[in-house]
């Protein structure tokens, strides 16, 4: 199996470009800090008073006051007067001092660099036999779907730190919701929901007790086929409740886009298709829906072939990537509805009526901007996690981007490696170059070794389940939670 090859070269490369330019040239930062995103400035204490038509208390007497010798009341304001926030666009010096920003620019900048190492690799499939190479594009793919369920917990975590327990019992309810659904879905079978888990579990038990007999030692299934499932239930509660306040925010921003682009039909129709997009999903692995009336179109009193079962396939994976890439096209939309709210926060405040000190209201509009790198995340992080770990089950699931049978995208056929010339030592150095021969090739030899039985173990069968069951449950979880905050922001909130 070869390790040093071209796609090993450019990883590495890719990883080497992405450390020297990340300061200089981010993704990240000009999808925030590029001049289209406008936050809202919190209004001075002088424009309150000169609204509220008070005057401006005095310096020394305000230092008086804040060293204990006056009255210590704070500033309040009408909530009724005619308060206007001014916009600025959003830079890099204020971007860079939100919170999590770092998390943010390195989660999209990754993804970024793994998209491009995917490309690459991919065209190099096309054109070269490397069905004896190790799947680099794919190992980014997998580490993009680590690092953003990592990002995920960061976030929800925090949640279990406030010192209030409403997002904590928030985010527990729909864990415990996730579970229950889990072992409903999990027990449906492979004619309604063809994820291929049960293949996928044969064969990875099969190929388990054929690797323990070559080696000598007695091999018996410790866990069950029950046990493994609730293992994988209790995974899709955990994913629940990572993905519970991102679906919240989801819905928030939604309905605010769509407000906000009410004189603009045709963004509103795409508003609307990348907020059902996460439904299109889930239909897609329903066999009797999909699949079955695709390949048996019923006409008439015979039935007809649509498409064939592995270009079903095929376009199954190109309608998630679409459907990840008009996401992600919206995202300054959803941005832009959620720094409206202090706006909005503004037209609420002036229908009530009282005082509300001046402090307060410069806090509620700061807010909103605080937690804009918090929404970025939440927004695209369930986005990369539903694009990045379906172009893994194309490739660890030897799938092709080939709409016709034969077409390419898929990988060529396995060859046997040729063997590279062998280097000539000086007459010198005979010794230590053997030496150090014997030492790589036992060690390319373990490691070669070890990849070789991990390939025999998890194979495309195996990959082909988990990714497409965990690519299908994303999108459920974003599905509930989407759509429970649609009904919260609807209804809820109106009483």
């Amino acid at each position: 199996m070869a390790l040093m090859g071209v796609q090993l070269v450019a990883s590495l490369l890719a990883a080497s470009v992405m450390q020297r330019l990340a300061p200089h040239c981010s993704l990240a930062r000009w999808l925030l800090c590029d001049g289209s995103l406008f936050r809202f400035k919190h209004p001075s204490e002088g424009e309150l008073c000169a609204l509220a038509g008070k005057q401006m208390p005095r310096a020394g007497r305000r230092d008086r006051r804040q060293n204990g010798a006056g009255d210590g009341k704070p500033l309040t304001v009408p909530k009724d007067i005619d308060l206007r926030l001014e916009t600025t666009p959003v830079n890099v010096a204020d971007a860079l001092v939100l919170r999590f920003f770092l998390e943010y620019q390195w989660l999209v900048d990754f993804a970024a660099y793994a998209l491009g190492v995917y490309l690459f690799t991919e065209g190099y499939y096309c054109v070269v036999d490397a069905s004896k190479e190790v799947n680099i594009g794919a190992i980014w793919c997998v580490l993009t779907v680590l690092f953003s369920l990592r990002t995920l917990h960061l976030l929800t975590s925090h949640y279990f730190l406030s010192e209030e327990g409403g997002e904590r019992s928030v985010c527990l309810a729909f864990g415990f919701l996730s579970l229950l659904v889990a072992m409903l879905v999990l027990v449906v079978r492979e004619d309604y929901l063809e994820f291929g888990l049960e293949p996928g579990f044969a064969d990875l038990f099969a190929n388990l007790e054929v690797f323990a007999n070559q080696r000598g030692y007695e091999w018996s299934v410790p866990v069950t086929k029950l046990t493994v499932k609730l293992f994988l239930a209790a995974a899709c509660a955990f994913i629940g409740a990572l993905l519970v306040f991102p679906g919240l925010r989801l819905a928030q921003t939604h309905l605010d886009a769509v407000h906000m682009n009410a004189h603009r039909p045709f963004v509103q129709v795409l508003l609307h298709a990348s907020f059902l997009s996460p439904v299109l999903v889930l239909v897609l692995w329903v066999k009797p829906i999909a699949r079955d009336f695709l390949e048996n179109a019923p006409v008439g009193k015979s039935t007809v072939t649509l498409i064939s079962s592995s270009a079903f396939s095929s376009v199954r994976l190109w309608t998630v990537v679409l459907l990840c890439a008009l996401r992600l096209a919206l995202t300054r939309y959803h941005l832009q509805a959620y720094l409206n709210l202090s706006q909005k926060w503004v037209e609420q405040m002036k229908k009530e009526a009282g005082r509300i000190a001046a402090i307060d209201i410069q806090r509620k509009v700061t807010r909103v901007f605080c937690y804009l790198t918090v929404v970025t995340l939440q927004y695209l992080a369930p986005i990369l996690l539903v694009l990045f770990s379906t172009l893994a089950l194309k490739s660890l699931g030897d799938f092709s981007w080939g709409l016709v049978p034969g077409s390419p995208g898929t990988a060529p056929a396995t060859a046997p490696p040729t063997a590279a010339p062998p280097v000539v030592p000086g007459p010198g150095d005979e010794d230590d170059v053997d030496e150090m021969d014997e030492d790589i090739q036992a060690t390319v030899a373990r490691v070669t070794e070890a990849l070789s039985a991990l390939r025999a173990v998890l194979t495309p069968v195996f990959y082909r389940g988990i990714f497409a069951f965990f690519t299908w449950w994303v999108a459920a979880c974003q599905v509930m939670s989407s759509l429970f905050g649609i009904y919260f922001h609807q209804y809820l909130m109106q009483n």
